[in-house]
């Protein structure tokens, strides 16, 4: 019969290390949808094209944060994802911003490659709705 290993101390958490979640005034203000999630607006930060809509829980805006890279969580694969891994098209954040209800984020990005999984420059490429157009006199 083998002996199991003794036991070890948790590792202390020094002052130096990321914290392991959002800071509280972050929690406060966030405004998670019924599945715990936050929608993530991508938009690129010199040209301001929006780029891509993904979503986002505590964890993957804590990483995103902390990291310097797009973490997003996939809704129908229920796992974290870091744009870029698989891909090579990576996104470094450039700056983080919460509207004022708290239910959706803006990240600015440089973005190196295709944005949309399906390999265009934008998901909103050649998807453009017939609209009647608008204008401030009417």
């Amino acid at each position: 019969m083998q002996q199991s290993p003794e036991p070890q101390p948790a590792p202390e958490i020094s002052s130096t290390q990321p914290s392991l979640e959002l800071p509280a005034d972050v929690l406060a203000m966030l405004k998670h949808d019924g599945a715990g999630l936050v929608a993530a607006i991508i938009q690129q930060f010199d040209s301001k094209e929006v780029l891509m809509l993904g979503w986002m829980d505590n964890e993957s805006l804590r990483r995103t944060l902390t990291s310097g890279r797009v973490t997003f969580y996939s809704r129908s694969r229920q796992e974290y994802w870091r744009k870029g891994d698989t891909s090579g098209h990576f996104q470094y954040v450039k700056s983080v911003a919460l509207d004022c209800d708290g239910d959706a984020l803006l990240i600015t990005v440089d973005q190196v490659g295709a944005a949309c999984h399906t390999g265009t420059h934008t998901c909103f490429d050649d998807r453009e709705l017939a609209a009647v157009v608008g204008s401030r006199g009417e």
